[in-house]
């Protein structure tokens, strides 16, 4: 089978505050998406980065008395030690500061200009006369248009809409609480309605590959109506303009962190050689793209980013896949800042082991619609799916051997329907997994672990061996067999404990597809795969 090639990127997170459930959530299917395709030996491009500019930053930056770059430094390291805990295997983890980066956004934005889609106009900003500035979006508050609840001057905080500032209303400065006036500024703008044709093509041509949440959020965004968005903005933090007369300000960072995915993936595959425009062709027919992100993200992977694409001429491929997931709750409330009930990813890591937390997300993760999350679940998923079925599966298996026969495993033959169901199998969690389809691949994973526990229990191999030792080899053979190829199968899911079982048997390294098993085993270090976890209450 040819190599593919997979382009992966997953959303950049903001570097203002610790990673948190929901995002850990969002970024997942990337992680598992890279090292599936990996083991299939395609050529994949994963990359991802810190999101270190905008006013967020600048306004914790003042009230702590640091600079932005320290601010961003800071969480920008945290996250990467946070992605490397949870197992994630990014090509390159980069940032917005980085100078490759900042040097291909201001080639782009050029790009963008020459091709007529950046255009200049004087605007009436928001302007804070006691605070003497002009305001950045988030940098305003007031009340929605659309449902009333208070919002930024960029998205509402209760529907979640994005919104231009000028449709807010009763807007007042966010730092010293004084009602804004109108005054004239020049901004740079870019022309996002000159693709709005071309963005509901898109749209129509990917409703079997982008999820459904994601084409209902772009197909809104489409309907309310596209409109020029200002491409630089009243900031001495960003990426500066490459246009005189405007030193002043920086390029909008809804334009930078997205293009993070191109000048990132140019990095990569610079480094291996490959020339990336071929690669990110249109007419690479060999190319599969996926973005990864969070319901939040929507509209800036499924219309901005596109029609950024589009303005360069270059040809580059448009998303062919969206895994955009819902919002994780937290018993039964959403997560905020304000409501003091954020679930940081390391307080996680230091209740629960990796695999605990990237089987659950995967598992019962919001792919579709938003899920409630507790740490008392958490545990009593990890106890009925990793200690109760599979643990429970290779444990007895091995611990038997272990006990009567010194740990060797004898060769035997392998149950021929076990063989075909284990081929269907591995071939339906491919497919699931290529759709973007996390949770159906995870669920069909343990239908395979819950079919070989009941394979074992028909067998009794507890009576083979006193009545039949001929049965017991070919049921404990068959059942080594079916070990190897879970091993495999969890994988992309649980690294760990993939890891962990082909240790155990010295199983070869995790490729996939069916796994052949010959000759006869030692059993090596046997270990319990999963502890059980203890009740956690979250008070």
């Amino acid at each position: 089978m040819e190599k593919r090639d997979i382009f992966i990127g997953g959303a950049w997170p903001y570097a203002n505050y610790n990673m948190h459930v929901g995002h850990v959530a969002a970024l997942l299917p990337g992680d598992i998406l890279a090292k599936y395709y990996r083991g299939n030996g395609d050529n994949v491009i994963y990359v991802s980065g810190s999101d270190c500019h905008g006013t967020p930053i600048t306004e914790r930056a003042k009230k702590e008395g640091r600079t932005p770059e320290e601010i961003a430094t800071y969480y920008h390291n945290n996250f990467k030690t946070t992605f490397d805990n949870l197992g994630f295997e990014y090509d390159e983890y980069s940032n917005t500061m980085s100078k490759h980066h900042i040097a291909y956004v201001e080639e782009q934005f050029k790009k963008m200009m020459e091709n007529g889609y950046i255009l200049e106009k004087e605007e009436l900003q928001d302007y804070c006369e006691n605070c003497k500035t002009f305001l950045s979006d988030r940098e305003i508050v007031g009340i929605c248009p659309h449902c009333g609840g208070k919002s930024t001057g960029d998205q509402c905080e209760i529907c979640g809409d994005s919104l231009d500032s000028s449709e807010v209303q009763d807007k007042h400065c966010k730092l010293c609480g004084e009602k804004t006036i109108l005054k004239p500024n020049n901004h740079l703008y870019f022309r996002l309605p000159e693709f709005k044709e071309k963005l509901q093509k898109l749209i129509d041509d990917n409703k079997s590959t982008w999820r459904k949440n994601a084409l209902g959020e772009a197909q809104k965004y489409i309907d309310m109506g596209l409109v020029d968005r200002a491409a630089t903005r009243q900031l001495d933090w960003g990426v500066p303009v490459p246009v005189k007369g405007y030193e002043d300000k920086r390029i909008y960072v809804w334009i930078e962190a997205v293009l993070g995915y191109l000048s990132v993936g140019q990095e990569v595959a610079e480094k291996r050689g490959i020339n990336f425009d071929e690669f990110m062709s249109n007419e690479n027919e060999n190319l599969k793209t996926y973005y990864v992100h969070g319901k939040d993200n929507i509209p800036f992977h499924t219309t901005i980013y596109p029609a950024l694409i589009m303005s360069l001429k270059n040809n580059y491929r448009l998303p062919d896949y969206i895994v955009s997931s819902a919002y994780v709750n937290i018993n039964n409330e959403k997560m905020s800042k304000s409501k003091g009930n954020l679930i940081t990813a390391d307080e996680l890591l230091s209740m629960f082991p990796k695999d605990t937390l990237r089987f659950y997300l995967s598992f019962k993760g919001p792919e579709t619609n938003d899920i409630n999350c507790s740490l008392e679940d958490i545990v009593q998923t990890h106890n009925k799916f990793l200690v109760g079925m599979l643990g429970n599966f290779v444990n007895r298996n091995l611990s038997f051997i272990n006990k009567k026969f010194d740990g060797v495993i004898k060769e035997a033959s392998v149950d021929e329907s076990i063989k075909e169901t284990t081929a269907k199998s591995i071939e339906l969690i491919g497919m699931y997994f290529e759709k973007g389809e996390i949770r159906n691949a995870v669920t069909q994973m343990f239908e395979y672990i819950g079919l070989a526990n009941k394979y074992y229990d028909s067998r009794e191999p507890w009576n083979q061996v006193k009545n039949n030792i001929d049965d017991f080899n070919d049921t404990t053979y068959t059942c080594t067999y079916m070990i190897a190829n879970i091993a495999n199968m969890i994988a992309p899911v649980m690294p760990d404990g993939s890891k962990t079982i082909k240790k155990m048997l010295d199983f070869p390294e995790y490729k996939w597809g069916v796994t052949e098993i010959s000759g006869d085993y030692k059993i090596k270090n046997l270990q319990i795969l999963y502890d059980k976890l203890e009740e956690i209450n979250l008070n």
